[in-house]
Order: structure tokens, then C-alpha cells, then sequence
């Protein structure tokens, strides 16, 4: 009986311990404040009761707030600690000490990592460093914390990255669509698909054109059109001498452009989503978020003219650059990759060759890959929700989805192998685990990527770059500016995703703030709001083309056996040509009133032009 009277009062003690821990008023106080960069301080379950809030002994705020209240911005103008105190009448709920840094510092992470990047060719060094430094900046730049960044770039940063579940997602399936690129590589699928290819590309250019087409028809996601093309194509490539730096260029460069501005993907659920967010309270914008969405494609030009730019590429035979000198290595020795410079999964590549005597059959090779896209659009129906096939497609959880798909693809690699017994049951689970190996260094290369994305979360990289902006642009260059804010946002952070979802909400109310300021929020100028929301996305995909931490670059060498840094530095040239041409030709133009059209066709005629003038024949006669 005691025993029972005892169990009932402790249930009874966590409930109301649990419900007094629920009450506590709590401070969201970012992990490190930056010189002369104001920040918020937010609060949750305030209660009813009055607090008082103190920095450095100072009173700030005292009232009554509600949950989610801004209670004030700080700005500090020295570096050292601040220290943050929450009181309510009579004791102090919360103290916080927040490390203060040069608001300069906030970059460290980023141009450490792509720096050391280019110079030592070699990316995980790279990025391992940056993630440290950020983690030193986000403890005080001290000596104490410089100690303690050697241990959270590991257990806080690559932990957290790794535990994000859409994180976890991309790797799960990654993984298996490797494990299900291993098999029907082993059974003789993926070289049967090779064969049937070469009676279409027997030729390096026809091989390219197969390639840049397989990019077009696969739009619905970046990301299973990277890995997807990239695997299935390579072999094909490899045989026509097409070197892995152009491979990787072609799937990188038709994955985030044709998901970006196709009007059924993945990404328009995000955008949408974003948009809506964005014009909530925003008087004067009465258009639906996907009407929005759909008249910011036309001015999206740096994906049209990096499409433009492959096809151009392809059909001319033509290269220059550090590309011109791959290609021509590929042609006249073989050598697919740089020596010295194959991608760290080259043994595994070999592994997974075809198991010698097997019947190389194309629908082995086939079947699997159709089920992979076939269930990811069903998938994506089936998850989504919504009146339209945008707003379903739109909801669908995407990361689920791609799961789906890729264990389904494996399994139906795996039975069609062993009903038809060109493996041993040992030999298809080996099959599919050299397959996932291959992805492994990539993977980790992502991971670190995502930690050193969340490293400048923590440290606003972004909110510092917008303050750099400044106030009193004119609202005719607001989207040249939005587009290279884009662009160095996205060159640092890595993730176009990550772009897009810190710059929508801060640009959309921005751009109408300053057109409101200017007398003309009115409909003669709402080319400027739709280019501005288009400048947000291209910069983000331009800059995911540039940076050596980008994750669908990452990707692009991942799925086509690429070194990482002969990707980025092939590309880079041919990414920057677009993107200057889509900034300057484009962009600015038609801030101050140009037609899209107009502007589209001047600089896709001026992209072709340049490109002929300064690329060389790869194949001299």
C-alpha cells in the first residue's frame, strides 16, 4: 500500500514538475552575437507574469510579453560577452552569456573551406578546417575555445548534420540507389543499357547529347537526377572517351536548373511555401504564392542559359579551358580522369564491373531505373495533398518519397538478378554493398558540408552579408543586388535550398518596402517583385554551380566517379560565363524596364558568340 501511495505521489511530483518546466519563460538567444549586427531576442511561454530583461546589468525590457515576442535587438559595438539576464519580480529565471565577435568573423568557416579548397585540391581537409574555425568562431575566438572547437566541429556539428532526418533521408538513399547501381551493374544490366546506347552514341558528341537529354526528361528532382543520370551514363561515357569532368559537368548542369524553373517539382512545394510565408501581412500583394512562383520563371535567366550553355557546348564539339584539356586528355590517351586525380572510389567502380560470363541484358539495367523515377512520381502524388497536381506534388514529402523509390528500384534489381540466376544470392548482397561503398567518401564530403552550413547559420553569415547591402538602393538594381547577395550567400553556405529559405522571407517584404518608398508598388512595376523572387532562386543555383561545399556539386562527382575539385574546376568557367552574361545582359536590364523576352534572346545570341570565340575544336584534325 505504501509502496502504490509512493508511485502515485511521484507521477503525480513529474506531472507538475513537467508542467512548471513547460511554463518557464525562455530566451532564444543566438550562440554568438556579431559587432554592430543587430539581433533578436525572442521569447517563449512567457506566462502571465511581468519580466525584466538585462544585457550587461542594463535594463532593456520590462512588461508583460507574449510567446514568440521580439523583446529587443541587440547590437553590440565591442567584442568579449555579453551577459543576458531574464527576471521576473523576484528571482532571476535565466542567465546567458553570449560570446561577442568581429562581425567579419562570421565568414571565417566559408572562405577557409573554399580556399583551402582550390589551393590543396582536395575538399574534406578543406571543409573540416572551415567547420573548426567556425566552431572557434562561435566560441569567443578565445584559446579556450579554439580547445573546445576541435571537439564540437565532431560531436555537435557532424552530429547534428547527421541527425537531421532529411539529412539522414539523402544518405539513405543515396546509399541504396548506389546498392541498386552496384547490382545491376554486376549482373550485367548497366553494360547491356551501354550497348543499346552505342547504337544511338557512337560518338563522343552524340554520347554528350544522350546525356544532356536524360537531364531534361528527369525534372522533377535534382537530386535523383544527379545520382540517376550520373550512374547510368557513365559506363557509356567512359567508353566513348568522354572525359569524367564533362560527365559531371553535363549532370550537374541540367539538375538544379531544370528542377528550378519546371512548373511539377520538388522544389516548387519549397518555393511556394516560402513565397506564401514571405507576402502573409503584406498589404498591397493580393496574387496567390504560385501565381507569384509562375511569373517569376521567365525571369529566372541563368538557368535558361545554362542549358542553353550545355547544348551549345554539346552540338559545337568545342571546349576551353581546363575543360578543353580534360576533354582532349579523355580523346587522345583513354585516360577518362586526371592521373592522380581519379575519384577515391575508383576501386569500387571496378568492383562493380560486370561478373564475367553473365548475358548482359539492357532490361536488367532498365527496369530497375524506371521503377526508381516511376515510383517517385506516383510517390509524390500519392504522399501529396491539395485541390491541384501543384499543390499535391507540392506537399508530398519528398525525402519519403525518394526512399520509397530507391529500396524498391534495389529490390526489384535484386529479384529480377536472382530469378533469372546470374548471381548467387552472396554475390548480389556483395554486389549491392560495393555499390553503396561508392557513395561513401561523397557522403562524407555532404556531411561536412551540411555541418559547415549549419556552422554559418550560427554565426548569421547570411544576416551579416545583408547588412553589408546597405539601405537606399534603387529599386531598378534591386535584383542585380538580390542576385549577387544570392550568389555570395550560396557560394558560402553551400546549399541553394538553405538560400532560398534565409533570403525569401527577408527579400519579398524588402523589394516592397522599397518599391512602396519609391511610389511604385502598382502593376506597371511588378517586374521587379517577380525578378527579384527569380533573383533569389538563380543566384542560389549560379553560386551551387560555383562552390567547391555545394551539395548538389558534391553529387555531380559523387554519381559520375569525378574528383570533387576537377568538377568545380572544369565548371567554375563555363557556370561563371552564364552567370555574368545572365547577371549583366539580363538581369539588370530588366530591373529598369527591359522586356524578359527581349533581354533572354540578346543574351543567349551573346552566350553563343562568346563561347565560339573563345573555345577550341577538342578534337584537332
Amino acid at each position: 500500500m505504501k509502496k502504490m501511495l509512493l508511485g502515485v505521489f511521484l507521477t503525480f511530483a513529474c506531472i507538475a514538475t513537467n508542467a512548471v518546466q513547460a511554463n518557464t519563460p525562455q530566451l532564444e538567444v543566438p550562440p554568438v552575437l556579431l559587432t554592430d549586427l543587430a539581433v533578436p531576442i525572442t521569447i517563449s511561454e512567457p506566462g502571465s507574469q511581468q519580466l525584466s530583461l538585462f544585457i550587461d546589468g542594463e535594463l532593456v525590457f520590462e512588461g508583460f510579453p507574449n510567446d514568440g515576442q521580439t523583446l529587443v535587438e541587440i547590437e553590440q559595438q565591442k567584442y568579449g560577452s555579453s551577459t543576458i539576464e531574464l527576471r521576473d519580480s523576484t528571482a532571476v529565471l535565466q542567465q546567458v552569456e553570449v560570446p561577442v565577435i568581429p562581425a567579419w568573423a562570421s565568414l571565417l568557416p566559408p572562405v577557409i573551406a573554399i580556399t583551402l579548397a582550390f589551393l590543396l585540391r582536395a575538399v574534406i581537409p578543406a571543409l573540416f578546417a572551415g567547420i573548426i574555425a567556425g566552431a572557434w568562431a562561435v566560441n569567443g575566438l578565445t584559446l579556450q575555445g579554439g580547445v573546445k572547437a576541435l571537439f564540437d566541429s565532431m560531436a555537435v556539428y557532424m552530429l547534428d548534420a547527421l541527425s537531421d532526418p532529411g539529412h539522414a533521408a539523402i544518405i539513405i538513399f543515396t546509399m541504396t540507389i548506389g546498392g541498386m547501381v552496384g547490382v545491376v551493374s554486376r549482373n550485367g544490366g548497366m553494360l547491356g543499357i551501354v550497348n543499346r546506347a552505342l547504337t544511338i552514341a557512337k560518338t563522343p558528341r552524340k554520347g554528350q547529347a544522350v546525356i544532356a537529354f536524360l537531364g531534361l526528361t528527369i525534372f522533377f528532382d535534382d537530386y535523383s537526377n544527379t545520382l540517376i543520370v550520373g550512374n547510368a551514363t557513365r559506363p557509356m561515357s567512359d567508353h566513348l572517351k568522354i572525359s569524367r569532368e564533362k560527365l559531371a559537368y553535363l549532370v550537374d548542369s541540367t539538375a538544379a536548373p531544370v528542377a528550378s524553373i519546371a512548373i511539377i517539382t520538388t522544389w516548387v512545394g519549397f518555393q511556394v511555401g516560402l513565397i506564401n510565408e514571405s507576402i502573409a501581412g503584406i498589404e498591397g500583394i493580393t496574387q496567390p504564392a504560385y501565381t507569384l512562383f509562375l511569373h517569376s520563371i521567365p525571369y529566372s535567366f541563368y538557368p535558361f542559359l545554362a542549358l542553353l550553355l550545355v547544348f551549345t557546348v554539346v552540338a559545337s564539339k568545342r571546349d576551353f579551358g581546363a575543360m578543353l584539356k580534360a576533354e582532349r586528355r579523355a580523346r587522345e590517351t583513354g585516360q577518362v580522369s586526371r592521373p592522380h586525380g581519379k575519384s577515391t572510389a575508383s576501386r569500387e567502380i571496378d568492383e562493380m564491373s560486370e561478373k564475367e560470363g553473365v548475358t548482359c541484358r539492357a532490361i536488367n539495367g532498365v527496369v530497375p531505373i524506371v521503377t526508381l523515377v516511376v515510383t517517385v512520381i506516383v510517390g509524390l502524388y500519392i504522399d501529396g495533398e491539395g485541390d491541384s497536381l501543384q499543390d499535391i506534388v507540392g506537399s508530398a514529402d519528398s525525402y519519403r518519397v525518394l526512399i520509397w523509390a530507391s529500396f524498391l528500384s534495389s529490390l526489384v534489381a535484386v529479384i529480377l538478378t536472382l530469378s533469372q540466376g546470374l548471381l548467387s544470392l552472396e554475390e548480389t548482397v556483395d554486389a549491392w554493398v560495393v555499390g553503396a561503398k561508392f557513395m561513401i567518401t561523397g557522403l562524407i564530403v555532404l556531411l561536412m558540408a551540411w555541418a559547415i552550413a549549419d556552422v554559418s547559420n550560427n554565426l548569421q553569415t547570411a544576416n551579416f552579408l545583408i547588412s553589408i547591402l546597405g539601405d537606399g538602393l534603387s529599386p531598378y538594381f534591386l535584383p542585380t543586388a538580390v542576385f549577387l547577395l544570392a550568389a555570395v550567400t550560396g557560394f558560402a553556405t553551400g546549399s541553394s535550398w538553405a538560400v532560398m529559405g534565409i533570403l525569401m522571407p527577408l527579400v519579398i517584404p524588402l523589394c516592397w518596402a522599397v518599391m512602396q518608398a519609391n511610389g511604385i508598388a502598382d502593376a506597371d512595376h511588378m517586374h521587379i517583385l517577380y525578378s527579384c523572387l527569380a533573383c533569389v532562386l538563380t543566384g542560389a543555383v549560379w553560386s551551387d554551380h560555383c562552390s567547391p561545399i555545394s551539395d548538389t556539386t558534391v553529387l555531380s562527382s559523387l554519381a559520375t566517379g569525378c574528383n570533387h575539385m576537377d568538377h568545380v574546376t572544369t565548371q567554375l568557367p563555363y557556370a561563371s560565363l552564364s552567370g555574368v552574361i545572365a547577371l549583366v545582359v539580363c538581369t539588370l536590364p530588366v530591373g529598369y524596364g527591359m522586356p524578359w523576352w527581349l533581354m533572354l534572346g540578346a543574351g543567349g545570341a551573346l552566350l553563343g558568340v562568346t563561347y565560339w570565340f573563345v573555345s577550341k575544336p577538342v578534337e584537332v584534325v
